[in-house]
């Protein structure tokens, strides 16, 4: 690996692996995937990725492109790799009567390419709707339909419905409990895609700027930074970018670190056998909480200056959003004034 100091914003934890490029992704992937299972054929997973850029990019029929600047290609793809490699890592981890097998490691790469599917509106069905951010809260049970139809499509129909179940690892519409998830392997392969999406967030060198200047724009537009209370009123949960990086230590502290190491089994320590027993991805998420309470500590907002790149499928998705966001903003405050 490079020093991290010389770490590239559009690069993964090692800075090896470029993942705003899907080629790039697909190829260390498909590595992976066939160093644990050299008789497999990977030609459904490089149709997924060929899917999942046309998906994201606007050109799959009936579909707007990805409009959310947070959840964006870059987010999906790094995350796809780093589900690669905790699959990998457990393999490697495990006996062959608790392995997970080709077919899993397949469904756990399709399932991680599309898991954010339920951003991206249908030109028909969702022509209402002026940002895929809107479906924030619902997101996750939108991405399992869309699944389960493109897991007919490609000759994966048997797997839709388990599929559809595991992809609520990565968000919290359903208590994990709740889930139709019997099988130990299958549980094992939400805890590796749940804990995957979190890793690849927090772990980002940009995330912090990520979260400020694009994560709250998406919990304005979803109806989280300031939701509506019973009373009918708003409830300003952020009341921007920079309260709610105020709010993320407590968020890790109390919702992702619980997860990753309760809710998900610690299955983040299977990233260790694949580098000397380090994590990367832990070591990087330690440090951009370290940095981001020596922010909040000495008020140097001005320290988070990385202007990482945009990858969306829809033109002007930026500037669209943030107008959007203004005018809901806008909307809130004429409520409490009245």
């Amino acid at each position: 690996m490079r020093p991290l100091r010389d770490r590239r914003n559009n690069y993964d934890v090692t800075d090896e692996v470029d993942v705003s490029s899907m080629a790039a992704v697909r190829d260390a992937v498909g590595a992976l995937f066939l160093e644990s299972y050299p008789e497999a054929a990977y030609d459904r997973i490089w149709l997924a990725f060929h899917d999942f850029e046309r998906l994201f990019t606007g050109r799959m029929p009936d579909y707007h492109g990805c409009d959310t600047t947070y959840h964006d290609v870059q987010h999906t793809l790094d995350m796809t790799l780093a589900v690669a490699r905790l699959v990998a890592g457990y393999e490697r981890s495990v006996g062959a009567d608790r392995s997970l097998g080709p077919a899993r490691a397949e469904l756990a790469l399709i399932i991680s390419l599309f898991h954010d599917a339920g951003y991206i509106r249908h030109m028909q069905r969702d022509s209402d709707v002026r940002n895929g951010a809107h479906y924030t809260r619902i997101h996750v049970s939108r991405s399992a339909e869309f699944l389960r139809s493109y897991l007919n499509r490609i000759g994966l129909g048997h797997s839709a419905d388990r599929a559809a179940e595991i992809v609520h690892f990565t968000g919290y519409e359903i208590d994990l409990k709740r889930l139709n998830v019997p099988d130990p392997r299958d549980i094992r392969l939400g805890c590796i895609i749940g804990t995957g999406d979190l890793l690849a967030q927090m772990a980002d060198r940009c995330y912090l700027e990520k979260c400020r200047d694009r994560l709250y724009e998406e919990f304005v537009i979803g109806g989280i930074a300031m939701p509506i209370g019973d009373d009918g009123d708003p409830d300003v949960r952020y009341e921007s970018g920079e309260d709610l990086l105020r709010k993320t230590p407590g968020f890790f502290k109390d919702g992702a670190q619980r997860r990753l190491d309760a809710e998900f089994d610690r299955t983040y320590r299977f990233i260790e056998p694949l580098y000397d027993g380090r994590n990367p991805y832990i070591e990087s998420i330690n440090r951009n909480m370290r940095y981001l309470q020596c922010v909040i500590d000495t008020g140097n907002w001005a320290g988070l200056r990385r202007q990482p790149p945009v990858y969306v499928g829809e033109p002007d998705s930026s500037e669209s959003m943030r107008v959007l966001v203004d005018e809901l903003r806008d909307a809130v405050a004429r409520e409490q004034v009245a």
